[in-house]
């Protein structure tokens, strides 16, 4: 299904600032469906001249009366198509009281029917109806006639032009409330005039033990905020209904999210609702999950600090020995160290368990063109990325990497220098998992026929690694010199 820019840039002539608008308000409409009890659906008169359904959203507090999305449908019979374009000539809301809907799966409803005409900037935009299902009528308490009036002031306000709110904050945090969550309707004076049951348990969480109706809710909630929290310098804004804004109250062990939206009738504002939600124990789970991630950070920080501490160690006792096997056994091994501690080095900087592997890869082979090539001139080039990889993976990565580049410089091009080229290829194996191919290349003087593959140390941990990878390993002569190491390894899916 096409998204609903898609949907206005293909099918209609509204420019920029226009279709932002209906994107506003198709991000704030739940709160009318939830407090109407209804279906809402947005039309635009398309390019055709026709009216086109390009948005739909159902309640989640009563009954629905659309079970298949409307979006796509074309206003086909004449009186929805009048009424229509009645509502957008006269940027009025238009009401039907009772109408009859057919559907192909089951039996026929009872619907109630409003057209509200979308303006901004003096014009209108689109048209948003209403569908209230009317089997489920009966006598109304008071939280459904609240939700239902403040609902009839939202739906004027967006004909008036005056919701949504462009000023409203965006890059909303998780776990902002909605209508179920629990609603509070204010005065002018930030009076409170109604409190939903949940809307009361919430506050009640925060400490307070009184009557919340006919209080300040500024009152309410400024008396249980203790001074160790910091206040958001927004909540002012909220607690009175005087401004669209979100904040966060910590108080009595929670939190709870509060959301106000100012009601207004020709520029006045006249009162406001406050959707609250009680959010300690999701905060409680994210400061859980920082605090893992920031854990296991330290974890590998320790690590890639022992490891260095150990190449180290590794380094001081090869400067003790004489030149020969074991002064140059020191020095592998205390590249391979540093190797290892370079891959935890990158973890420790990241938030999960992959790395750009691209980043350690270059990192590598620079810190192994430098020793290897005891001043040669050495020239390296790569081509393809091998893009974010699991830990697991990115380690033996590194050391296969290392050991090969390492091999290809000191035992190809020797003390002339020259070229080495390294490719990767990223693609999936037979049964749909990711996979890499990687091809280091060097123009030295190629294999010596006297020393086959896999007899030195270096070579004989490259097959063990590959092999742990699940991949294979080929050495063979460039024409006209030269050799060629080309390796497979599967990788573990990055979720």
């Amino acid at each position: 299904m096409a998204t609903l820019s898609e949907l206005l840039r293909g099918r209609t002539s509204l420019p920029d600032h226009d279709v932002e608008w209906l994107h506003l308000l198709v991000g704030d409409w739940q709160l009318i469906a939830d407090l109407s009890f209804a279906d809402l659906v947005l039309w635009v008169r398309s390019t055709s001249d026709r009216w086109e359904a390009v948005a739909h959203v159902r309640p989640t507090t009563g009954q629905l009366v659309f079970v298949d999305d409307q979006v796509g449908r074309v206003a086909e019979d004449r009186r929805t198509r009048d009424l229509l374009d009645e509502a957008a000539a006269e940027q009025r809301i238009l009401r039907v009281r009772q109408v009859q809907i057919e559907h192909d799966h089951q039996p026929d409803q009872s619907v109630r029917e409003e057209y509200i005409p979308v303006v901004r900037g003096g014009h209108v935009v689109a048209v948003m109806t209403r569908h209230t299902n009317l089997w489920t009528t009966r006598t109304p308490s008071r939280l459904e006639l609240t939700y239902l009036a403040t609902a009839d002031a939202l739906c004027r306000m967006v004909t008036g032009g005056e919701f949504p709110h462009s000023s409203a904050p965006t890059g909303l945090r998780r776990g902002a409330p909605r209508v179920g969550d629990g609603v509070i309707r204010l005065d002018v004076d930030g009076i409170v005039t109604y409190a939903s049951p949940n809307a009361v348990s919430a506050l009640h969480r925060l400490g307070h033990l009184g009557e919340v109706v006919g209080a300040s809710l500024a009152q309410v909630v400024t008396d249980n905020v203790r001074e160790t929290y910091p206040v958001d310098e927004g909540l002012p804004l909220v607690v009175t209904g005087r401004q669209p804004w979100r904040t966060e109250v910590v108080a009595g062990g929670t939190t709870v999210s509060m959301r106000a939206i100012p009601l207004t009738e020709a520029g006045q504002r006249f009162g406001a609702i406050v959707l609250l939600r009680d959010v300690g124990e999701l905060r409680r789970r994210e400061r859980e999950l920082m605090t893992k991630d920031a854990t296991i950070r330290e974890i590998h920080h320790r690590v890639k600090n022992n490891l260095q501490s150990v190449a180290a160690l590794l380094r001081l006792q090869a400067r003790r020995v004489p030149e020969g096997e074991a002064k140059d056994a020191l020095r592998e091994a205390e590249r391979r160290v540093g190797t290892i501690a370079m891959v935890h080095d990158q973890l420790s900087q990241g938030f999960d368990e992959t790395v750009d592997f691209d980043a350690i890869a270059q990192r590598g082979l620079n810190a192994v063109v430098e020793v290897a090539a005891n001043g040669a001139p050495v020239r390296t080039i790569t081509e393809g990325s091998f893009g974010r990889l699991r830990a697991e993976d990115a380690t033996a990565l590194a050391m296969v990497m290392s050991e090969l580049v390492q091999n290809s410089i000191e035992h190809g091009l020797g003390d002339t220098g020259g070229e080495v080229r390294i490719s990767v290829k990223r693609q999936s194996d037979e049964r749909g998992q990711p996979m890499v191919v990687v091809c280091i290349e060097d123009n030295g003087k190629g294999i010596d026929p006297a020393r086959r593959p896999g007899s030195g140390l270096g070579t004989q941990i490259v097959q063990s690694l590959v092999a742990d990878l699940q991949g294979r390993i080929m050495w063979e002569g460039v024409t006209p010199h030269g050799t060629r190491a080309t390796f497979t390894a599967s990788l573990r899916p990055v979720t």
